[in-house]
């Protein structure tokens, strides 16, 4: 629930995002400080929510482009629950493909629980044969 509200609330206008930091040593971590100080201040100033979702959106889009860049690997494929979120899938894609990255998403099968309840029945499957 939360997490829907926090997706139908953000504004479209807001273009900035939170700051974050990955290191540079394998594997990558992400480094969530510099983005939880930024959050927390803007709530505590008063930001509208509306702001604070838009720049946490962007910068998950960005981390996730920053995480391709550092692997190098040009197809990048999206999935798991997070993914239903249409705001973060669609911003992802686009700033993926930006980059030159080929994205891959779900379109027909659900990124979450149904995507594997799908999977196990498939694998049932050919373990009978």
């Amino acid at each position: 629930q939360a997490a829907m509200e926090l997706e139908f609330v953000a504004d479209a206008e807001v273009r900035d995002a939170y700051p974050f930091e990955l290191t540079k040593t394998k594997p990558i971590v992400i480094d969530w400080e510099a983005t939880v100080r930024a959050l927390t201040h803007d709530i505590r100033s008063g930001r509208p929510p509306s702001e604070v979702s838009a720049k946490f959106h962007h910068m998950l889009s960005e981390v996730i482009v920053a995480v391709a860049r550092e692997i190098g690997e040009p197809r990048i494929i999206l999935s798991g629950g997070c993914f239903q979120n249409r705001r973060l899938t669609e911003e992802t894609i686009a700033r993926l493909r930006t980059a030159d990255f080929r994205p891959y998403w779900h379109q027909r099968i659900p990124p979450n629980d149904g995507g594997i309840a799908l999977g196990q029945a498939v694998a049932a499957c050919w373990m009978k044969r």
